[in-house]
């Protein structure tokens, strides 16, 4: 049975991933290299991480998406502010925040979650922290170089909120490569 890597997202505007591209080349600049940066053109905003699926089990999980986007009209979000996970002085994920209508988005997720865990995938046990990836940190960075690092996110603004309207909701498809993950579209629920 062939398996799908996927997952479920909310996908970006051009000019947000533009916005982001920039953000990465000043960050780029001042960082260690040895920090993976997201591809600007593949950030998203991810609802659930489906993991490997069966590929006959797509139609179900279409179906549970549009269930679950049932009387969630289209909303606005923005983004805006850097942050890190966990914090600035062990910096393992940079990431830019998401806020704006954050109630639609939160139910949307919850619904989401709801709806797929009789399918086999139990919800997160994570609180639901909007947010886009924009890189790792690797394994081997020293404990200096992420204080730098966590140095250089605090100093660095990005204020500007780049406001997007959501009116789709999309089930994707990962396929890791050596340059990284390639992301593409799989299926795509309007909201309504």
């Amino acid at each position: 049975m062939e398996q799908i890597r996927a997952f479920i997202a909310i996908e970006l505007p051009e000019e947000v991933k533009s916005a982001l591209a920039q953000l990465e080349a000043e960050l780029k600049m001042g960082g260690p290299p040895s920090v993976k940066w997201v591809d600007p053109g593949a950030i998203h905003l991810t609802l659930k991480f489906l993991g490997n699926i069966a590929a006959d089990k797509v139609d179900k999980i279409t179906r549970v998406i549009e269930e679950a986007a049932e009387g969630i009209s289209p909303f606005h979000l923005e983004v805006k502010g850097l942050g890190v996970f966990p914090n600035l002085r062990r910096v393992r994920v940079i990431w830019v925040g998401v806020e704006g209508e954050l109630a639609p988005l939160s139910q949307l997720q919850q619904h989401i979650e709801s709806r797929l865990a009789p399918l086999g995938f139990p919800p997160e046990s994570r609180p639901f922290t909007p947010h886009l990836t924009l890189a790792r940190v690797r394994e081997q960075v020293s404990p200096n170089e992420q204080q730098r690092l966590g140095q250089l996110i605090a100093s660095t603004r990005f204020e500007t909120a780049h406001r997007f309207n959501v009116d789709s909701v999309s089930l994707m498809r990962s396929q890791l490569t050596k340059e990284g993950a390639i992301y593409s579209q799989i299926s795509s629920i309007k909201l309504k």
